[in-house]
């Protein structure tokens, strides 16, 4: 009788000088255990970083309005230095018409806006390393320009010809050194408005999609949990869920709130405030060439060309606001720029001490007069529009982004316990 042999089911024996193959574990990534806990770090991880990024990126725009308004308040301090500055030397050269003594109020409001410029000159090296080399050169410009000025004035009144030469040669040194090295410095702290505006811009958004992709993440963890658990539901990942919605919602209204609010103040009081300074300085220039024209006597042609292209400038400057200024300012320019158009008249008819005396005339409705309203006017604006971009970039309630960084370690720990009921059942 034949005996058959039935094999052994077990796995044939190792090769010599091979080690034995180890048993496959009965459960791993790929088994329901294993996948849920995958799934729910996964779930944690997702929420929690949603929360943290929403700390980062609240922090971020807090930061980035902080860096708007220092910017905002270093352009307007600029712009009020270099003024003050031209403001001196509208003054310096209108004085010079006189011979001799100047009058008493010209030489006053010379030494005003001149204390004035230097002061905002050392308030602006004290307050940041931006572009402090810079304002050191023109602390050293200033100092020549000044003495300069003296030079003239003191030629001046003993009626020595040379006196206008200084005069000319120390305006050349404010227009050629002085006020493009400030523009250099108004222009820097410009691009730093517009890049942190940037950022301020899109914090929103980026928060936005950053919950976005949570929420599809964990989606699809709870349709994986549902399809393995037969549960459609679990409280844990429904809580870190709501968790993340919440922080998209607060987050993304507080954050579209601020950069409302950042836009709003750049595009409206910020706005406005660059413009009343840059008419403001375009018209002081306007008027030292307005002096100049006269002191040149019949050969200043080039500085009445300098003041029809100064004024025009300013004019736009005012009117291209988009309605954000008063509208008596445009009225105002025009009220000295006919003012101006007098004397014109009689320096070109031949009546040169007759065009002198009305550039100097303390007649309300003279020029003198007329400019001293513009530029109180135009002073107004700009301090008043200073005043308005602080409060507007007064920034949002950095506390938020605590709050959201809680919602989402919370939420992340919810869903964590919330599977470990699940995952216990396979114990």
């Amino acid at each position: 009788m034949t005996t058959t042999v039935v094999p052994p089911t077990s796995s044939p024996p190792a090769a010599p000088g091979t080690a034995p193959a180890p048993d496959l574990p009965t459960s791993g990534v790929r088994s329901t255990p294993g996948g849920l806990r995958l799934w729910g770090a996964l779930a944690a991880v997702v929420t929690a970083l949603t929360g943290l990024v929403a700390l980062g990126v609240t922090t971020s725009q807090q930061a980035a309005v902080a860096q708007v308004r220092d910017a905002a308040a270093q352009l307007v301090g600029l712009q009020d230095a270099r003024n003050q500055l031209v403001a001196a030397d509208a003054a310096a050269t209108t004085a010079f018409l006189v011979g001799g003594l100047e009058p008493t109020d010209l030489r006053r409001s010379y030494d005003a806006s001149l204390d004035a410029g230097a002061q905002a000159l050392t308030l602006l090296a004290a307050s940041g390393t931006h572009g402090a080399d810079t304002l050191a050169q023109v602390s050293a410009d200033l100092t020549t320009y000044t003495g300069l000025v003296e030079q003239a004035r003191a030629n001046n009144r003993q009626g020595f010809p040379v006196a206008s030469a200084y005069l000319e040669e120390a305006s050349t040194v404010l227009r050629e050194d002085i006020v493009p090295a400030l523009d250099q410095l108004v222009a820097a702290e410009q691009d730093r408005v517009d890049a942190e505006l940037s950022t301020v811009r899109t914090s929103a958004p980026l928060l936005i999609g950053v919950v976005v992709l949570a929420l599809l993440a964990l989606v699809a963890v709870q349709v994986w949990v549902a399809r393995r658990t037969r549960r459609t539901f679990n409280p844990g990942l429904v809580g870190a869920t709501v968790a993340v919605l919440v922080v998209g919602v607060v987050g993304g209204t507080t954050l579209g709130g601020t950069s409302a609010a950042a836009v709003r103040t750049a595009d409206g009081p910020y706005a406005a405030t660059v413009a009343a300074s840059q008419a403001f300085a375009l018209a002081n220039d306007a008027r030292s060439m307005e002096a100049f024209t006269l002191i040149r006597r019949g050969s200043g042609a080039a500085y009445e060309e300098s003041f029809v292209e100064n004024v025009d400038r300013a004019r736009a400057a005012l009117q291209g606001d988009g309605g954000r200024l008063d509208r008596l300012l445009v009225e105002r320019l025009d009220a000295w720029v006919a003012g101006h158009e007098q004397v014109r008249a009689l320096d070109d008819a031949g009546d040169w001490d007759g065009a002198v005396a009305l550039v100097t005339s303390d007649d309300p409705a003279a020029p003198p007069a007329l400019f001293d309203e513009l530029s109180g006017a135009l002073d107004t604006a700009v301090d008043a529009g200073s005043a308005d971009v602080a409060d507007g970039l007064g920034g949002g309630a950095g506390w938020v982004g605590w709050l959201l960084a809680v919602l989402g370690v919370g939420g992340a720990v919810a869903a964590w316990t919330g599977l470990r009921a699940r995952r216990e059942e396979y114990r």
